[in-house]
């Protein structure tokens, strides 16, 4: 599905990140796998590599603008191009308004928009001059439906889908497409915000076991099918889709 494709995946060093770099890798493309801890990133270059993939492994933090932007025009440049675009960095924050404070709304903010706008920006005008591109943003089913007590994580997945919606409409005619992945609930690490909100992990699993319709956890795996569909030719006349996938709990 990727053969000779050049991607770039943020936050690769685990989760649905490296589970999506490894899957693009296992269809042809060579992944360029970035993490803010390096030996995550180099772990998962690992996995691709045993598996007969070709890649490479960087650390990067995503809130450094010049680093982001350094690092892919230095992929473009190396490779001739860059055709997949994966920003999925993110942070969870649990609390109502009265619990969050503007400073951990500010780093909401950061990683879960702003960083996904400085990736995009820098990454356009080389699609543009190859003749098109996918752009894909984390976002969650949290940014198509509102979650109690997780003002910060609600509101800026929101925003990101609107984000990707507003891109996609501006770079439709550059075949530039950008669509937002909306993973719900995916047995990693990351739900340990929405462990503390629904007090303890007893309380979370119940949670997915009653509230979610398919009463169970998505799969890393099952994301990366979805991030290969959205990165991939056979996605070609889509573009500002928020593509959900939650056991239909959205619902």
């Amino acid at each position: 599905m990727l053969k000779d494709r050049v991607a770039l995946v943020t936050a690769a060093g685990s989760g649905i990140g490296r589970a999506g770099a490894v899957a693009m890798a296992r269809e042809g493309a060579f992944v360029v796998v970035t993490d803010l801890r390096e030996e995550l990133a180099a772990e998962t270059l690992a996995e691709i590599e045993a598996a007969g993939g070709r890649g490479m492994a960087q650390g990067l933090d995503v809130r450094d603008d010049a680093a982001v932007e350094g690092l892919i025009d230095r992929v473009a440049k190396d490779h001739g191009r860059l055709d997949v675009l994966h920003s999925h960095a993110g942070i969870q924050i649990e609390g109502r308004a009265e619990d969050v404070t503007p400073a951990q709304m500010d780093s909401s903010w950061a990683l879960n928009v702003r960083a996904h706008f400085v990736a995009s920006r820098a990454v356009i005008p080389h699609m543009r001059a190859q003749g098109g591109g996918s752009v894909i943003i984390t976002a969650s089913n949290s940014g198509c439906q509102y979650d109690r007590g997780m003002v910060s994580y609600a509101t800026t997945k929101h925003a990101a889908v609107a984000m990707v919606k507003q891109m996609a409409v501006d770079y439709a005619r550059e075949r530039v497409r950008f669509n937002a992945l909306c993973p719900g609930f995916v047995d990693t690490p990351f739900n340990l915000g929405f462990e503390k909100q629904m007090g303890g992990r007893a309380a979370l699993e119940s949670y997915v076991a009653d509230t979610i319709p398919m009463g169970r956890w998505a799969s890393v795996e099952e994301i990366a099918e979805g991030i290969l569909y959205l990165a991939s030719d056979r996605s070609a006349f889509v573009t500002g889709l928020a593509l959900v996938i939650d056991g239909g709990e959205i619902l």
